[in-house]
C-alpha cells in the first residue's frame, strides 16, 4: 500500500473500497466540508454554485472545467486574515495562481509568495504591491533575483549559501538591500505523502539546523553586511491536520534564534513558519479552522519564546491549499460506463490526469458527486477515471454513484483549487480546462480553456 497525503487510513484498500467508506443512506446528499460554502442541490437536482446551475456552466463553457467560487474564496482569506490578527498571511501562490486571484487576494488584505519568475511576473502583471511580496525557490536564478531587486520585492527568502552569494553579488552591484529570511529545515517530518514532507534533513530545501548549516548562513549574512537579515523560515510539509509539527518546529527554531541572540547579540524580529494547512478531500478529513490553527500556533510561539526568553517575533504563515483548495470543483462530463466483470465499474470522464495529476502522484484521494440531477437509484461503489493512455489516470479512487450514471452526465470533484491547475499538463495533447469564477449568479472566464491552436503554435516544426 502506497503512502499518502494525509496517511495510510486513506491508502487502496481494494477492488471494495477503503475501509472507511461506507454506503451512503442518500447518494445526493453533499457533505458540507468537501464542497465550497455557496454550492448547493437545487430543487430540481442540479447543484448550484455562486447561485449558477453548473448545468447552465457547462453548457456555457463546456467540461472539463474548474468552477470557483468566489465568496468562498474571499471568505477562507479573511478567515486567515482575521485569525492571524497582528501575522503576515502570505497566499501561497504556487497552489493556484492567475491575475484575477492576485487580485482577490490583495482586495482581502493578504500578502502573496511566489516561487519562480513566472509567478513573480503574474503578480507584477496584476499590480500586486512588491513590497507585499515573498520569493520562496530553492535555486533561484540570477535573472529571478535581479528581477526582485528591480521589482522590489519585499522579502527574499534565502534557500542556499550559493543563492547567499548570487544575491549578494546582484544587491552589491544595484546598491539595493534586500530584506531576507533564512530557510531552516527543522529535522519534523510531518505525517504525509514522502514527496511534500520539506523539513526533514534529506530533501533539497533549507539550511540544516542540525548539522549547523542554519547558524553558518546567519553568521555569513550578518558578517557581510549586504542583505538586511530580518528572520528565519520553516515549512515542515503539506495537508497537515495535527499541529504538534508546528510545535516541534518552532521549538527548535526559536533555539536557533536564541543562539544566534547569544552569538551575535542580535534577536531577528521575524519568523516564518509556513502552511500546509490540510483541508477535506473525503470524508475521512476533518480540517481545523482558521481560528483554531491560530489560537494553537500563537499559543506555541508564545510558549516557546517564553521559554527560550525571547521577545515575541512578527509571525507569518503562508496558507496555500487552505485557501484556494476547497473554493473550486472540477465539473466533468460522463463519456463511458464500464462494469469489468464484477469486479469495478469505471466511470470515465472527459478530463483526468492533465487535469488533476494529484491521485496518480501522490495517491490521493478525493470525492464526487453527480451533477446534472438526483436519482432514485441505488449506491454503486465506482472508479472515476479519465481519458488518457495510462491505466493511472485515475481521478477518483472509490466513490458511490448513482447505479444509473450514464454518458452525458455530469460529476462534479470538490476540492480542486490547490495545485490541480497549476500541475496540469497537455498530456496527450490535450487543451488544459478553464477557470470560471462564479458569484452572485455571475460567472466570468479568470483563465480560459487551452485550444489545440494553442498546442500548434507552440510546435514551430
Amino acid at each position: 500500500m502506497r503512502a499518502h497525503e494525509a496517511g495510510a487510513l486513506h491508502g487502496d484498500m481494494g477492488s471494495r473500497g477503503p475501509a472507511w467508506l461506507r454506503t451512503p443512506q442518500d447518494v445526493n446528499a453533499l457533505v458540507p466540508q468537501l464542497w465550497p460554502r455557496t454550492v448547493s442541490r437545487s430543487s430540481t437536482g442540479d447543484l448550484e454554485i455562486g447561485g449558477k446551475s453548473v448545468v447552465e456552466l457547462a453548457a456555457d463553457y463546456g467540461t472539463p472545467a474548474y468552477l470557483l467560487d468566489e465568496d468562498d474564496l474571499r471568505a477562507r482569506c479573511r478567515d486567515f486574515r482575521d485569525a492571524f490578527a497582528g501575522a503576515d498571511v502570505f497566499y501561497a501562490g504556487k497552489s493556484f495562481l492567475c491575475k484575477a486571484v492576485v487580485r482577490i487576494v490583495e482586495e482581502e488584505g493578504l500578502f502573496l509568495d511566489v516561487c519562480s519568475g513566472g509567478e513573480l511576473a503574474v503578480a507584477l502583471a496584476a499590480g500586486f504591491p512588491p513590497e507585499r511580496l515573498g520569493f520562496h525557490g530553492n535555486n533561484k536564478s540570477v535573472s529571478e533575483l535581479q528581477r526582485a531587486l528591480d521589482a522590489g520585492v519585499g522579502r527574499i527568502i534565502v534557500d542556499s549559501f550559493d543563492e547567499i552569494s548570487r544575491l549578494s553579488e546582484i544587491s552589491e552591484k544595484s546598491g539595493k538591500r534586500p530584506v531576507v529570511l533564512i530557510r531552516v529545515t527543522v529535522g519534523v517530518e510531518a505525517h504525509t505523502h514522502e514527496f511534500i514532507a520539506t523539513a526533514h534533513e534529506d530533501q533539497k530545501f533549507g539550511f540544516s539546523l542540525s548539522g549547523g548549516a542554519a547558524f553558518a548562513a546567519a553568521a555569513r549574512i550578518l558578517d557581510e553586511d549586504i542583505l538586511d537579515l530580518r528572520g528565519l523560515h520553516s515549512h515542515i510539509g503539506s495537508q497537515i491536520f495535527d499541529t504538534s509539527g508546528f510545535e516541534v518546529s518552532a521549538r527548535r527554531i526559536l533555539e536557533l534564534q536564541a543562539q544566534i541572540r547569544d552569538a551575535r547579540g542580535i534577536e531577528l524580529p521575524e519568523l516564518d513558519l509556513g502552511g500546509g494547512f490540510g483541508i477535506a478531500y473525503t470524508t475521512q478529513d476533518q480540517p481545523s479552522t482558521a481560528g483554531d490553527l491560530a489560537k494553537r500556533i500563537l499559543k506555541i510561539v508564545e510558549s516557546e519564546c517564553e521559554l527560550a526568553s525571547l521577545r515575541v517575533p512578527k509571525l507569518s504563515i503562508e496558507p496555500g491549499r487552505a485557501i484556494v483548495g476547497p473554493a473550486v470543483l472540477t465539473l466533468y462530463e460522463v463519456g463511458t460506463v464500464k462494469d469489468v466483470d464484477g469486479i469495478r465499474t469505471y466511470v470515465s470522464v472527459d478530463g483526468g490526469m492533465s487535469d488533476n495529476i494529484r491521485t496518480a502522484l501522490y495517491d490521493a484521494s478525493y470525492s464526487a458527486t453527480m451533477a446534472n440531477r438526483s436519482s432514485e437509484a441505488q449506491p454503486m461503489l465506482a472508479r472515476v477515471v479519465g481519458k488518457h493512455c495510462e491505466s493511472g489516470d485515475i481521478v477518483v479512487k472509490d466513490e458511490f454513484l448513482p447505479a444509473d450514471v450514464q454518458p452525458g452526465d455530469l460529476l462534479a470533484v470538490p476540492g480542486t483549487g490547490a495545485y490541480c491547475r497549476s500541475m496540469a499538463s497537455n498530456y496527450n495533447h490535450v487543451p488544459r480546462p478553464p477557470v470560471v469564477a462564479v458569484r452572485d449568479g455571475a460567472a466570468r472566464v479568470i483563465v480560459r480553456r487551452e485550444t489545440e491552436d494553442d498546442l500548434l503554435a507552440l510546435d514551430v516544426g
